[in-house]
């Protein structure tokens, strides 16, 4: 990797997650009504107390690329050679999906846009798969477009994508802050109606009231299960750790700056939305789709066609500003997964513009294929997103514990910045919380959603054994052990923090269990 960008750099790649709201915020809207917008809030901050912990782990690997995963992998190679790939696993597994959902939502908006009836129902193939179904509709193609676009840009390294996302950023902050604050004072927001009573749906899609009963308390739990794989999503800005000019001080600045920018925009955006829109608009069927959130949040800002069509524009923007963000996360992540001994030795490559091609090809190749399912569907891109979700909770499940182990096994290290004690504890209380929203919130979106996303987080396994066992003989990359300070000597044994990490892997696992069982519709 190529040390090319200051914090500035990693911020503007990361400037894409808040566009990450536009992919979730009709269908949190159905699934909880005048709840939604304390859903969003609650979420972004809890993200931000999290994202603490993730500064400091990042600081104590300078070398390294792939984000928090990588960084939390350190902690519990010494505890189980199978946990620390699944972090790595889990957090490739809920980044990538970005890249097929993002260009399904975009290029719906541009087919919306374009209004031909013809071309929205043309289908050349379509089939039922199981819980789901795929398509290769007009929608499909559109996005691989999209896609392939997206690549382009990315194949020149993290500075040449910096340097666009600099100015695709500024295109959609600006309107997202607009829709976010214009319409609390043009007489949009209807305060009175919009936000009260404050009790769940009884059942999702239903302008029927429910109660704080077992039931109502499910769905919440839903809303902040999902929610979570938005509002979290600015942790991206350490993935580039070996790319910044100084790490020592890059690494926190652009986690924190990230991190309030989304605060400001999870936290305004749906709130202006729901005030605007109200509970039956926020149920409107094209909602809870996605297609009907581009033009909604142009109406929330008055004007007329051409105010209309230059927000749909730059909603479209937004979303293939998250899809750069995720894709240069994503892969970055199985670059490193790969350097350091966890993932098949054919993505340790980059190109001469420091960016990791092989890793981004297989990005590309998979999310093409997740597309198909994603363009059919609400159905089946809300499936997507919750399997993507189970994985990014065990990712931050693993990495909130991993910043306390780190300081049990490695407290002699340096670090460039140290959280607080209390928001480390906090962090890692969080993790189990986490753990609830899971158990409790995933089959609210589908009945199997939560054992197709273990069952797709239990693939690293075979991918993991292929690497380590058949590539590798059983021996770990030398510089994976030298960086994870682990020991030059390569001794794996010495464990400070004693039996807690496997007590808080089995109370994790009884958290999930337990809630699955209690919370139910």
């Amino acid at each position: 990797m190529i040390r090319s960008i200051d914090w500035k750099g990693a911020f503007w790649v990361a400037s894409g997650v808040p566009a990450l709201v536009l992919f979730s915020i009709g269908g949190i809207s159905s699934m909880v009504g005048n709840l939604a917008f304390l859903v969003w809030a609650v979420s972004i901050c809890m993200g931000f107390i999290q994202s603490f912990t993730y500064a400091e782990i990042a600081g104590l690997f300078p070398n390294k690329s792939g984000g928090a995963s990588v960084y939390g992998a350190a902690a519990w190679v010494r505890y189980s050679k199978f946990i620390a790939p699944l972090s790595v696993w889990c957090n490739w597994l809920a980044w990538t999906p970005v890249l097929s959902l993002g260009c399904s939502i975009a290029a719906s908006y541009i087919l919306n846009a374009i209004g031909s009836k013809e071309l929205n129902d043309w289908t050349l193939l379509s089939h039922k798969l199981g819980p789901v179904s795929f398509s290769l509709n007009a929608t499909f193609f559109i996005g691989v477009v999209i896609m392939l676009v997206v690549f382009s840009i990315q194949h020149r390294g993290i500075l040449g994508t910096a340097s666009v996302q600099k100015y695709v950023g500024l295109l959609v902050i600006v309107p997202m802050a607009i829709v976010g604050v214009i319409p609390l004072f043009n007489g949009h927001v209807h305060y009175a109606t919009a936000f009260s009573p404050l009790v769940p749906l009884a059942s999702a899609g239903s302008p029927a009231l429910g109660s704080w009963n077992i039931p109502g308390w499910t769905t919440v739990l839903g809303a902040m299960f999902i929610a979570a794989w938005s509002a979290y999503g600015f942790e991206t800005a350490v993935c580039y750790t070996s790319e910044f000019r100084n790490p020592g001080t890059d690494t926190f600045k652009a986690i924190f700056y990230s991190g309030l920018l989304c605060i400001a925009l999870y936290i305004l955006v749906p709130f202006t939305f729901q005030g605007a829109l109200g509970l039956a608009g926020m149920l409107d069927p094209s909602i809870a789709a996605g297609s009907g959130v581009a033009k909604a949040m142009a109406d929330m800002v008055g004007g007329g066609a051409i105010v209309n069509a230059v927000m749909q524009m730059l909603m479209i923007l937004a979303l293939i500003l998250s899809i750069m963000t995720a894709m240069a996360g994503s892969s970055r992540t199985l670059y490193q997964g790969s350097v350091d001994g966890w993932l098949p030795r054919y993505l340790t490559w980059v190109n001469n513009h420091g960016a990791p091609t092989r890793a981004m090809w297989t990005d590309l190749i998979f999310n093409i294929m997740l597309l198909a399912v994603a363009s059919a569907d609400a159905t089946s891109f809300f499936f997507i997103l919750a399997i993507s979700n189970v994985g990014y909770i065990i990712f931050n499940f693993l990495n909130l514990n991993a910043g306390w182990i780190h300081r049990v096994d490695s407290g002699a290290t340096k670090r460039p910045y140290k959280a607080p004690t209390w928001l480390l504890g906090l962090g890692a209380l969080f993790a189990f919380v986490n753990a609830m929203f899971m158990g409790a919130g995933a089959k609210t979106w589908n009945p199997l959603a939560l054992w197709a996303g273990l069952g797709c987080a239990a693939l690293i396994i075979p991918v993991f054994c292929f690497r380590h066992y058949i590539q590798d003989k059983g021996e770990f990359p030398a510089q994976m052990l030298e960086d994870l300070h682990v020991g030059g000597s390569g001794d794996t044994t010495t464990k400070r923090a004693g039996i807690w990490p496997y007590a808080a892997l089995v109370a994790g696992i009884g958290v999930v269990l337990v809630s699955n069982w209690f919370f139910h519709l």
